[in-house]
């Protein structure tokens, strides 16, 4: 059984905003996911990986960034973003008390959580997740977005799509290299920044996103 409850987070000094925790009976985890840039918590993604990870026994705990909850165009600004993760953090630990709690979530989400471990360790998160890390801007490889990285100590997990507009495995490799034994790097054969591949691969973005979840699932287990 799997229960969806419909939350507002509380972050200090800036406000409330919508959040949802999805939590199969005997979860043996929880995974802060944090949305995009571009589509909220409820975007067709999210519902699809909180829907997967809660079959393979793992919770979520969503919530939306204050821009995107007062539907405003732009993302909130790093320490804005910041503070809704940590405010999170908390709130997943709280409602999950005693399983495996890991942070992170698609592109921007994952960045931004990312970028709050570099500063001030997360407390009670074990290891970092990220459904496609935003590496630079389409058409503009570098690698730059990824050097305060080297600040984070514990495990971080990198599932990338091979054709990913934004993070240029030539570029991103010797990033996760740098960073030792504490990155691992899935790529995801044929999968753009969503995972989506091509009909000419020979399977579905289903199968593709499968592999995600089973690789992510294994990955916090080895935490644990």
């Amino acid at each position: 059984m799997v229960e969806t409850r419909e939350l507002k987070l509380d972050i200090e000094r800036i406000g409330t905003v919508s959040a949802l925790l999805t939590r199969p009976n005997h979860a043996r985890a929880c995974y802060v996911l944090a949305h995009g840039a571009g589509a909220d918590m409820r975007h067709s993604f999210m519902e699809k990986v909180a829907a997967g990870l809660a079959d393979r026994g793992i919770a979520t705990f969503r919530f939306n960034f204050p821009y995107m909850e007062k539907k405003q165009g732009h993302p909130d600004q790093p320490a804005v973003a910041h503070a809704a993760i940590r405010a999170a953090a908390a709130d997943a630990a709280r409602l999950c008390p005693g399983v495996t709690l890991v942070a992170g979530g698609k592109s921007f989400g994952g960045r931004m959580t990312s970028q709050a471990q570099s500063k001030t360790p997360l407390p009670d998160v074990k290891g970092l997740a990220f459904l496609g890390f935003p590496l630079h801007a389409a058409k503009k490889p570098s690698s730059e977005r990824a050097e305060h990285l080297a600040g984070i100590a514990i495990p971080m997990l990198f599932l990338q799509g091979t054709r990913d507009g934004l993070a240029d495995l030539g570029h991103l490799k010797p990033v996760i290299a740098s960073l030792g034994p504490k990155a691992t790097l899935h790529e995801v054969e044929g999968g753009d920044h969503s995972f989506a591949v091509l009909k000419k691969s020979g399977r579905s973005n289903e199968e593709a996103l499968t592999e995600v979840l089973d690789t992510l699932a294994a990955w916090i287990d080895d935490l644990a």
